[in-house]
């Protein structure tokens, strides 16, 4: 019980520290295209969580393990989802980051991309920041 009540203020924590407004008006419009790109976690947290997106598929690592899904990403309506994410399962010193990562991660709905940031969002919430890594 202690360590999902840690896990849902982690997740908070992270939500709240972006930006509430992000791009939301960009939110349900056309987006480009972001097959073929990497991004890393523009939160300031120890260990920050990649995102690495292919064709039908996403991976990278949540801080301590890697994980994938498979993701639908519709570029006219700006529509992420990634549902049933997976990974390994290694037992790290911190999994705080990792486990509040991926609790938010399929709740994801929505993106906006500009030149070089990523933002999902769940309706007009905004849950995760990215980079684009170089």
């Amino acid at each position: 019980m202690k360590k999902l009540f840690l896990t849902s203020i982690l997740a908070l924590t992270i939500i709240s520290c972006t930006s509430r407004v992000g791009n939301a008006s960009k939110l349900g419009k056309s987006q480009a295209a972001i097959t073929g790109t990497q991004w890393v976690l523009a939160d300031d947290v120890s260990s920050k969580p990649t995102l690495v997106i292919e064709q039908n598929r996403i991976s990278g690592n949540a801080g301590c393990n890697n994980y994938f899904s498979d993701v639908t990403i519709d570029t006219s309506a700006g529509n992420f989802s990634a549902k049933a994410v997976g990974s390994t399962k290694k037992m790290c010193n911190n999994m705080t980051t990792e486990n509040a990562f991926l609790e938010v991660l399929p709740q994801v709905n929505k993106y906006v991309v500009t030149d070089a940031t990523l933002e999902l969002y769940k309706d007009n919430l905004l849950l995760l920041k990215f980079n684009k890594q170089q």
